[in-house]
């Protein structure tokens, strides 16, 4: 894979800030020779004769890529399992782009999972725009291709009336599946396309909440949909995209859910030798004033699993029954006793 590659041999296929290179003139880029200079008829970039395979293609060789490979390939399998085994037979209308493919299915019989892919096309040039290029690029449409693909074939394999026909279920169970197929790819790092890279531009250019974006593209959908299908079924198809956003938070969170602790008591050293004894775990010392006695305290703050709450809650009481805490919820914890920081 390290086998050096004459970059001019792939005139005019990919511009090479497509994989990362990053040989712009303004930046690192090596100096300019015949040799290794291939023209460009609107590019800026350099093209450097002795290029590996492994720096054109840079972002699918970076750490943990293959990883991030896996859980798109299985988010996106799952969900296309979700919209043809669940939501399709039922007609649920899904969010999106899948969710405007779906009504346009329903009066032309045309293939889902190619106007999938098709209604991507702008929204992933935009992405491409505004979303972070290479490293944004390469994962959304590793996900997108592949759940487009998925779509259209694996309903070969699977009953067209599906397997229940009370929407009850059906949006239940399609909600779960496909909610943990957004979860998986979003710990791959990409998104599903469609309203997920509108919402995330929204988010980012114009200020609008990502759960504000969610809601304007999804019920213009979800109206489109009751249009089409009936309002019952609308109803139902809403009710999925809530149990699907929620699974999907809980899937992309993962297991890694804390408990943060803030404690302000009367014997702070007391209690943090407590606490790092018994529970191995760090405290951090916060001075501070009381608002209404103005007298000096010591705040202490540590971060603990659920199951080690009420081992704190002892300790404290134990050691000074009048100190007063507050337990709170962190999404995730990174570093020492937690899930190692990544890049």
């Amino acid at each position: 894979p390290n086998q050096a590659v004459d970059i001019r041999k792939l005139r005019g296929l990919f511009p090479c800030a497509i994989y990362g290179l990053a040989y712009e003139r303004q930046a690192n880029c090596p100096a300019v020779t015949p040799a290794n200079r291939i023209p460009f008829s609107s590019s800026k970039e350099c093209i450097v004769k002795n290029t590996t395979w492994q720096q054109l293609f840079h972002p699918v060789f970076q750490k943990g890529a293959l990883k991030d490979l896996a859980f798109l390939l299985a988010g996106a399998f799952l969900q296309a399992l979700a919209l043809q085994l669940f939501l399709v037979p039922a007609n649920l209308a899904s969010g999106g782009v899948s969710g405007l493919s779906q009504i346009i299915h329903h009066y032309t019989g045309w293939p889902i999972g190619l106007m999938v892919l098709a209604g991507n096309v702008p929204l992933f040039v935009l992405g491409w725009r505004y979303l972070g290029g290479p490293r944004f690029a390469w994962r959304t449409a590793f996900a997108v291709v592949i759940f487009s693909f998925l779509t259209d074939g694996i309903v070969r394999f699977l009953p067209p009336q599906g397997i229940t026909p009370d929407l009850t279920l059906n949006a239940l169970y399609g909600g779960v599946v496909s909610g943990i197929g957004f979860g998986l790819v979003y710990r791959g790092r990409g998104t599903s396309g469609g309203s997920d890279i509108l919402a995330r531009i929204l988010n980012r250019w114009r200020g609008i909440s990502l759960s504000q974006s969610y809601f304007m593209t999804d019920a213009l959908i979800m109206f489109m949909a009751g249009l089409a299908f009936s309002w019952e079924n609308a109803l139902y198809a809403l009710v999925a995209l809530y149990v699907s956003g929620v699974t999907a938070e809980a899937v992309a969170q993962g297991s890694n859910v804390v408990r943060t602790a803030l404690i302000i008591t009367h014997e702070p050293q007391a209690v943090t030798e407590k606490i790092l004894h018994l529970l191995g775990r760090g405290v951090t010392l916060l001075p501070a004033r009381g608002g209404y006695t103005n007298e000096e305290r010591t705040v202490l703050y540590c971060v603990i699993s659920r199951a080690e709450v009420a081992q704190v809650k002892s300790v404290v009481s134990q050691v000074d029954p009048r100190a007063f805490m507050v337990i709170g919820q962190a999404h995730e914890a990174l570093g020492e006793g937690f899930l190692p920081l990544e890049s």
